[in-house]
């Protein structure tokens, strides 16, 4: 957006307002894997996403039957964070459920 003004010596002079980009989000995704429990996974999605149960048995049951879903759309700080709390509780559970992001 511009705006046009007169200068003191009766020019007109452009004046450029900076655009504001909003920053990129990312997909937090969590994978299947033939180990991990389906009640675990369960937990995961109701603990680190506030998910309510109903919906945590649907979307362990689309991760089971299709390889993979997205959890939820965040900024870069916040799915870091969700990837990095539900890895280092799956491995301290010694289970290897595996959770990435992508930029959306």
């Amino acid at each position: 957006m511009t705006d046009t003004k007169l200068n003191t010596d009766n020019e007109t002079v452009t004046l450029s307002k900076p655009k504001t980009a909003k920053p990129p989000m990312y997909k937090v995704i969590l994978l299947n894997d033939d180990f991990t429990p389906m009640e675990f996974v369960v937990h995961i999605l109701e603990k680190f996403f506030g998910i309510t149960h109903d919906l945590a048995i649907n979307i362990m049951l689309t991760v089971h039957q299709k390889g993979l879903a997205v959890i939820g759309v965040f900024s870069h700080d916040v799915a870091e964070s969700k990837v990095n709390q539900v890895m280092a509780y799956s491995r301290k559970n010694q289970h290897p459920l595996q959770c990435t992001m992508e930029k959306e």
